[in-house]
């Protein structure tokens, strides 16, 4: 087995992003997490997050976040985010979240995911196939 790596993606900051003194507007940070945690999804763990709601009729919904912002980010700027995974739980996972452009850290997040069932909307255990997955990018 590889050891585990973080997850990453470059997220160029747009103009929908910002305020109107060109910086990113502190709630838009959460929306390029989302971003992230779906771009993982996809990329990463190789699970079509469109289907995965869908089709499978699970979701990952957000039941806690701190977040740390540390320094501006301004339009047309790339950040690198980062995403590993600290706890894998029952039914929920710790995230570790990093934005960084070159090598100053901007946003620093931890989030907690559920997985639940989007027809029952209650929390359902991770799959022995699906902890496999998410084991590559425990740190």
């Amino acid at each position: 087995m590889n050891a585990p790596t973080p997850f990453e993606v470059a997220k160029q900051i747009r103009f929908h992003h910002c305020d109107p003194a060109g910086i990113v507007f502190y709630p838009q940070y959460f929306v390029l997490m989302n971003e992230l945690v779906e771009d993982w999804f996809n990329q990463g763990l190789g699970v079509d997050f469109a289907s995965f709601h869908t089709e499978e009729r699970h979701g990952i919904p957000m039941a806690h976040i701190e977040c740390d912002f540390l320094a501006p980010s301004r339009i047309g700027e790339t950040l690198l985010f980062t995403l590993a995974v600290e706890k894998i739980g029952d039914t929920s996972l710790r995230l570790a979240v990093e934005a960084k452009a070159g090598d100053e850290v901007r946003v620093r997040a931890t989030l907690v995911v559920v997985h639940a069932s989007l027809d029952t909307r209650r929390a359902v255990p991770f799959s022995a196939k699906f902890r496999e997955k998410l084991a590559r990018f425990v740190r």
